[in-house]
């Protein structure tokens, strides 16, 4: 009489998803958001091949194989605007990764529970506005006929007249970086401080007891368990190297800011929703996509190295 083989992970499978169901239901409405608004509208990116007649469809459009990415890297603008963008990016990496790790040690080592709570509280406060305020905020902090900015600078005779500074091309991504540190620093914080709350304390006791200083305990215990989260988040901040976002660029520049400030993000709204070429600028996000999806593997090859037992991908 031959008797059935189950699978050893059949039984093990349904009792998991049994048993954590009630989590699977809440991660539900998520998954079915990214299959709508990421996986879905991948079938347009064929737009970026075909020269696109809006009445034709996309199935009714010529196909032009790499027409638009020909067109796309012959044009020197793109060059201006990637550059741009790697700038941005570049510096945007170099000063809120630090700063940030820096300002989460020091806001832990806050004794005052009450006063470590308005500290966060503080800080977290920006992420929750859009970049329409923000970049309001900042039009009106740096004007030249009632900024305070101004009004300080000429009151310490740093300045004998009004500066329009967003006017100032040099003078864009010094503010960029600037109001883009204020306005994300917090939200970097909590993902960290959440990483440290889940340490043992009494590895700090431990090492108290051994004669460890608050910088030792910071160094050999902080840092370590904070690695992880550091590489999680470094890997995903190199992966958008490429594509610094759209809202706070396109809310703090101007035609006087065009040479620095215009990026990618920029040049595909101004292609494709303005002139319309949608093949145009389908093929500059695909090509974007591309890059990005090589600088996160890279990234997290390099991160493997570092640390064996970490893994992202």
């Amino acid at each position: 009489m031959m008797r059935k083989i189950r699978n050893p992970g059949t039984g093990n499978l349904k009792k998991e998803l049994k048993k954590h169901l009630p989590f699977y239901l809440f991660l539900l409405p998520a998954i079915i958001l990214v299959i709508l608004f990421c996986y879905m509208p991948m079938e347009g990116l064929v737009i970026a091949f075909k020269d696109y007649k809006m009445a034709r469809g996309i199935e009714g459009s010529q196909w032009v194989g790499l027409k638009h990415f020909q067109a796309l890297f012959s044009d020197p603008n793109f060059y201006r605007v990637l550059a741009n963008t790697l700038k941005i990016s570049i510096l945007t990496l170099l000063t809120t990764f630090p700063v940030t790790i820096v300002f989460t040690l020091l806001v832990n080592e806050i004794v005052n529970a009450r006063f470590k709570s308005v500290v966060q509280t503080i800080t977290y406060m920006p992420h929750f506005l859009s970049w329409v305020v923000v970049g309001t905020f900042v039009y009106q902090l740096l004007s030249p006929t009632g900024g305070v900015v101004n009004a300080i600078l000429i009151e310490l005779g740093i300045l004998d007249k009004p500066l329009y500074f967003m006017a100032q091309k040099d003078m864009f991504v010094p503010i960029y970086l600037i109001a883009n540190l204020w306005k994300t620093t917090g939200y970097s914080i909590v993902i960290y401080l959440a990483t440290i709350s889940g340490i043992d304390t009494t590895m700090y006791d431990a090492a108290s007891i051994d004669g460890a200083n608050r910088f030792h305990r910071i160094l050999y215990i902080t840092l370590p368990a904070m690695f992880p989260t550091m590489c999680t988040m470094l890997i995903l901040n190199i992966g958008s190297l490429v594509s610094v976002g759209f809202d706070p660029v396109f809310n703090l520049y101007n035609d006087a800011t065009y040479q620095t400030a215009d990026v990618i993000s920029t040049y595909v709204y101004r292609k494709g929703m303005v002139e319309s070429r949608y093949d145009f600028s389908t093929a500059i996000g695909l090509f974007q996509n591309v890059v990005s999806l090589a600088l996160v593997m890279v990234a997290n090859w390099f991160a493997r190295k570092a640390n064996p037992e970490y893994k992202i991908i």
